[in-house]
């Protein structure tokens, strides 16, 4: 059993509270806990009798940029021993910062900053995410398992695999039916595997009917036992526009196999323009135009992503009047320049394996040089639900309309996000560019993940707003907030720019006055 699990397993909400015990009210499970211990998330403790934020709330430097700590923690109430190196570019985050649960509650920070004359707001606050999952993008040719399979962690069904993408393959995680539609099994492992990606952390997977995976963010995927080194260049018939020049004089006739378009040099438009001679070569698989052959094989984790082991097997008979003679030569290579043959026709017009000639050696180098890392990539997706919106303003409904009218910038971490057009505030986040161990979890199930959401101040009174709950920077640092956690301070990561300039300026690209 996970860590996980077992804190779902020890916890009861419903046990009656004891003199040694206080309520925690800042999830829907509303532990009691016993003085010096933490509830069922790890998130809260009770510390000398009060609920307390045991991580510290986080405040970004945009001038380090480095990632690595320069102020030391705060707890409440003490002094800030140290500015951070550029005061004018702090963001506090959501991390660390407590929840709006329950619904009718403020978020837990307003942070005031002015930016180039412009006052602007930060609303700040960790939001239960019962509606969220993860994207997963896999970059390999291999087969991992048919569109559609089951995806399992710890036996349990998590998501399944999506439609592939060009060079990657793709998995949908999580959900709220996962989350909570199934056993108590299904979400505790749905929780552990979206928590453990979100963090960055290794997830061991297995897919019905197809492979087994090891998936981190950042990470090259581990297929089978197999560690994967890099995504193809392309699919067959693009690898044949890309090098056609390459071999040209080299060698008479290229096959590039692909589980998805393999691409035949002679026959493709690239070779023709370069006047390639034909060769009588016959491809068993579904022509579709000239020199782009599909299914030429199923797929697997063999050539190009086809569960072929010997290259030929997708030859036919070569055609001697279509020119097709003794000692023509051929190369075979897969996309990604990994798998690679040369081979001589015989007499009888069979080819026949040969070493390979050095003249080939730079081409086959430039098909690998030309293919990036293989790379998991996580994408955190979540929906904007109640309690974050109503910690917002009093009609939450204005908060929506704000950001998909461009008014509002959405952060999950100081990272930018992507707001899908359309009703309500479904974003996407890479989790790479989240500050790590960002992700937290309810026992309910959910996940908790950090939000803030910075716009103009007049705008954030307009749409009703607590303008009462405003607060700045320096008094945020000085004397915390109501989950009487330390403050930290780190450097952003350097891809993520400053979140009040960002929306700053998005506002005047939008002709905000």
């Amino acid at each position: 059993m996970s860590e996980l699990a077992e804190r779902f397993e020890t916890h009861d909400p419903g046990e009656k509270q004891v003199a040694e015990k206080i309520r925690c009210d800042a999830c829907p499970v509303m532990c009691y806990i016993a003085d010096g211990r933490t509830g069922a998330c790890d998130r809260y403790g009770n510390v000398s009798g009060r609920i307390v934020r045991m991580d510290p709330l986080t405040i970004l430097d945009h001038a380090a940029e480095t990632g690595a700590a320069v102020v030391p923690f705060v707890a409440e109430g003490g002094q800030w021993n140290g500015e951070l190196v550029n005061s004018g570019r702090r963001f506090v985050t959501a991390i660390g910062a407590g929840t709006t649960y329950p619904d009718y509650k403020p978020a837990p920070f307003t942070v005031s900053q002015q930016v180039e004359g412009v006052d602007l707001v930060t609303i700040v606050t960790e939001g239960i995410f019962s509606y969220c999952g993860v994207k997963v993008k896999i970059d390999t040719d291999r087969h991992i398992g048919p569109e559609t399979a089951t995806v399992r962690a710890e036996g349990e069904a998590i998501g399944h695999v999506t439609t592939g993408e060009y060079g990657s393959q793709m998995l949908s995680l999580g959900g709220v039916h996962h989350l909570t539609g199934g056993s108590k099994a299904e979400g505790r492992a749905t929780c552990d595997a979206l928590l453990n990606l979100c963090n960055r952390k290794p997830v061991a997977l297995t897919i019905d009917g197809g492979a087994a995976i090891i998936v981190e963010a950042g990470k090259p995927p581990v297929i089978d036992g197999k560690v994967e080194h890099r995504m193809r260049v392309g699919c067959g018939s693009a690898t044949i526009g890309m090098f056609a020049t390459q071999w040209r004089g080299l060698v008479d006739e290229v096959v590039v196999v692909d589980d998805h378009i393999t691409g035949v040099v002679s026959e493709h438009q690239a070779g023709k323009v370069l006047g390639w001679q034909d060769t009588g070569i016959k491809i068993i698989g579904r022509r579709s135009t000239p020199g782009r052959y599909f299914k030429v094989s199923e797929p697997g984790l063999g050539w190009g992503g086809t569960n072929i082991s010997d290259p030929l097997s997708i030859l036919g008979e070569w055609n001697a009047k279509k020119g097709a003679r003794p000692g023509l030569s051929l190369l075979m290579v897969s996309t990604t320049g990994e798998q690679f043959a040369y081979y001589e026709l015989d007499d009888e017009l069979k080819p026949v394996e040969k070493p390979f000639p050095e003249r080939l050696q730079k081409s086959v180098g430039l098909i690998e040089d030309n293919c990036e890392p293989a790379l998991c990539t996580v994408l955190f997706i979540g929906g904007a639900g109640g309690s974050l919106r109503a910690g917002v303003t009093e009609n939450p409904v204005n908060l929506t309309r704000s950001v998909q009218g461009l008014k509002t910038y959405v952060t999950v971490g100081g990272a930018p996000v992507y707001v899908w057009p359309g009703g309500g505030i479904t974003l996407m986040v890479d989790v790479i560019r989240v500050p790590e161990g960002a992700f937290g979890y309810v026992p309910t199930p959910a996940l908790v993940a950090p939000i803030e959401f910075t716009l103009r101040r007049d705008d954030y009174v307009r749409l009703g707003g607590y303008e009462a709950e405003i607060r700045s920077v320096a008094d945020i640092l000085a004397k915390g907030g109501e989950f009487l956690n330390p403050r930290r301070g780190i450097g952003a990561p350097a891809s993520n720019p400053w979140p009040p300039l960002a929306q700053l300026r998005r506002a005047a690209a939008n002709g905000a006055t």
